[in-house]
């Protein structure tokens, strides 16, 4: 059939073509590649086809109408890449006019387009026709042109229709793919957009995050500004309080202190008078010495040795003078050293009169037998001084009527029961005291530390603080926890806790005035009033504290203990309340001192009470015991030294008080110890102990005088406890 030999033959046609020698892909289209990209490229000349046609002497236009291919065969671009140009049997009058060699046995030309629209003209030429041309013919005669069969051309038009359906359809696809696209960008544009908007939200929100927890922190740095502020100021306050307070401490210690140097002062005085009154006492003991004539009979060389040793001790003691003569005030270690040098010397006196009296007991066993003769006369001589000396003591007895070297029986039985008491709580924490457990012992440590440290922190510097030391001890004593060193202390972990902690607090009670006060006399009030407050709550500590003051003080009893057969001096020293150490007896002076000071310390808790406490129970020791003390020391005979001194520091103590309660009753009885008593005291006070009773006398002479005896130094004013 035609149509199908027709069909046959556009099969080999193409086969034989450009178009056939390509290799078709079929994922072309969905790679989205361009399948027609060289068949779409526009035909064009190359730029050696106006060299071409200018040596065929050809025309473009006479070149178009030899040419049996339609217009639409040249303007396609689907056209191979290889159009042979063949003879036509027609020739163009042009071609016909020169005289040039057949066309036909020319060799033909074909024209080539390359991807960059090239042309290039390639002679192909058979061995024949190269033979039989010269250079000159070949380079002169134009080639001839092949045209297309009328079956090539209807198989280029199939061709080029086939592409230009393809074409068509490649353009439909490219069309949707490109609307494709389109809606793909506009829906990537649109929902970028949405994103570029949320993340615009998104950092103001940040911005707005970072600005609120900007003003937030700027808030809060405020408000911590603010508290530093008041911070700053409390802290400010705080230390101007504790500077205040420190200046008043300062100022109370500069008072201490010159109120010490006085006191130092007056002491100096007084050493120095009692230093002079040692010198003059020993310069009268060494006249003693010294040979009445120089024809007394008996042995004089034995005085010698005696004279010698009393010249030495009274260049002793003029040393010590000549020291204090320089601006200075003797030291307590000079006085110890001018009293040893006047002990000394009253012993060598002692044993010169011995040695004097056995010699002349020699003397008169010699003249026994001259004697006899005047024994009559020395009879009748002895009568009437044994009448003298008779009437004189019977006057004497007459003149002492009243008064008693011992205590009153209901005093000393008082005094033997509080004695016993003290005795018996010491026995009760004996196994507390020995025990050999270290738990046991160490508890023992911390319950003395608890009860000694807070009564040796008293002081007068503010009542606050008074009340703080008070209310521990009391905790101490109802077996309440304390805290003491860190650690937390109380009475209930031992069975003998607390009379251990009694008798303690007692003896740390009256060893506080045996030293704190009776260097600080000031002292004695803000120790007696807390003493007070503890006795009047726990009265067992009250008897404590006077057993204790009785032991170390027998005068505040008052009581003189006599010396029993068999009492050595030193032990009968240590009761009267001396110190002996090594078998040397403190010095006189620091034995009136501590006396005075527990004076002192009895006289002020006699006449004050805790401010807290029970006003409507009776005192436990009021002045009841003050009026007692002083009418029984009025009813014993005087002593050296300790007399004149105690009574001075008590009314000087417990006077104003006494004064107060008692009236005219008081005054009569300074009247009594001014005009009977003390004349008494002055009779057994030899000359270099004349310090105390001169200040006895002088104050109730002032007392007297003016009607009105003044309160003591530091006594503890309502303001105090409000501090």
């Amino acid at each position: 059939m035609p149509a199908e030999s027709l069909r046959w033959g556009a099969l080999e046609a193409l086969r034989k073509s450009t178009k056939g020698k390509l290799k078709y892909n079929p994922d072309w289209q969905e790679k989205g590649e361009d399948i027609l990209s060289g068949c779409n490229e526009t035909p064009s000349l190359s730029p050696l086809s106006g060299l071409i046609l200018k040596r065929l002497n050809l025309s473009p236009r006479s070149l178009l109408k030899n040419c049996s291919l339609g217009s639409n065969y040249d303007s396609s671009p689907g056209l191979s890449n290889e159009i042979p140009v063949s003879s036509s049997s027609s020739t163009s009058p042009v071609l016909s006019a020169h005289p040039q060699p057949s066309l036909l046995c020319s060799p033909p030309l074909v024209i080539k387009w390359n991807k960059e629209d090239t042309q290039i003209i390639e002679a192909e030429s058979t061995p024949d026709s190269s033979d039989k041309l010269s250079p000159t013919s070949i380079s002169t005669t134009p080639p001839t042109i092949s045209l297309l069969s009328p079956r090539a051309t209807q198989m280029a038009g199939c061709i080029r229709m086939c592409e230009e359906k393809h074409r068509n359809k490649a353009k439909m696809e490219l069309t949707i793919r490109q609307e494709q696209q389109e809606k793909q960008v506009a829906a990537v544009a649109s929902r970028e957009s949405e994103q570029l908007k949320r993340f615009e939200e998104l950092m103001e929100l940040k911005q707005r995050q970072e600005f609120q927890s900007m003003r937030d922190m700027m808030d809060r740095e405020k408000q911590e500004s603010i508290g530093r502020q008041e911070k700053l100021k409390e802290e400010q306050k705080n230390r101007i309080k504790i500077l205040n307070l420190r200046l008043r401490e300062a100022e109370q210690q500069r008072l201490r202190e010159a109120e010490n140097e006085k006191q130092r002062q007056t002491e100096g005085r007084e050493r120095l008078r009692a230093l002079n009154a040692i010198q003059e006492e020993i310069l009268q003991l060494n006249q003693l010495l010294e040979p009445s004539t120089p024809t007394q009979s008996g042995p004089t060389h034995d005085l010698q040795s005696y004279s010698t040793r009393a010249n030495q001790l009274c260049s002793q003691v003029s040393e010590v003078v000549r020291t204090t003569a320089e601006g200075r005030f003797p030291s307590v270690d000079d006085m110890t050293v001018a009293e040893r040098a006047l002990q000394e010397m009253r012993s060598v006196i002692r044993v010169m009169q011995d040695a004097a009296a056995q010699a002349q007991e020699k003397r008169k066993q010699e003249r026994e037998k001259e004697e006899e003769c005047r024994k009559l006369a020395e009879l009748q001589a002895q009568k009437k001084q044994q009448e003298k000396s008779a009437a004189l003591s019977a006057k004497e007895k007459a003149r002492k009527k009243g008064l008693q070297n011992r205590a009153e029986d209901a005093t000393l039985k008082w005094y033997q029961e509080l004695q016993a008491s003290a005795t018996q709580c010491a026995q009760s924490f004996e196994g507390l005291n020995n025990t050999k457990d270290p738990q046991t012992k160490k508890l023992r440590m911390e319950l003395q530390k608890a009860a000694s440290i807070p009564v040796s922190q008293i002081s007068s510097i503010s009542g606050s603080k008074l009340r703080e030391i008070f209310d521990k001890i009391d905790k101490l004593l109802t077996g309440r926890p304390v805290v003491s060193g860190g650690k937390s202390i109380s009475t209930s972990q031992h069975a003998n806790a607390l009379d251990f902690v009694s008798y303690k607090l007692a003896e740390k009670f009256v060893k506080q005035g045996e030293e704190e006060v009776a260097s600080h006399h000031e002292a004695a009030f803000p120790i007696a009033v807390v003493a007070s407050g503890v006795w009047e709550r726990h009265p067992k500590v009250g008897d404590l504290i006077l057993g204790h003051l009785h032991k170390k003080c027998p005068y505040a009893v008052p009581h003189y203990p006599p010396m029993k057969d068999g009492t050595s001096v030193e032990e009968y020293q240590k009761i009267l309340g001396y110190r002996v150490e090594d078998g040397v007896v403190e010095a006189q002076d620091s034995f009136l001192k501590r006396m005075s000071g527990m004076i002192r310390l009895y006289a002020a808790v006699i006449q004050l009470r805790w401010p807290n406490g029970s006003k409507q129970g009776p005192d436990p020791h009021g002045l009841n015991h003050g009026w007692r003390w002083v009418a029984q020391m009025l009813n014993m005979e005087p002593l050296a030294d300790i007399t004149a001194t105690l009574l001075f520091d008590f009314l000087e103590v417990c006077g104003n008080a006494l004064m107060n309660q008692y009236q005219v009753q008081f005054w009569k009885l300074i009247l009594l110890i001014k005009e009977e008593y003390l004349p008494r005291i002055e009779e057994v006070t030899s000359q270099g102990q004349a310090g105390s009773v001169t200040r006895l006398k002088q104050f109730l002479e002032s007392s007297l005088r003016s009607r009105h005896m003044p309160p003591p130094k530091g006594q503890l004013s309502s303001h105090f406890w409000r501090t």
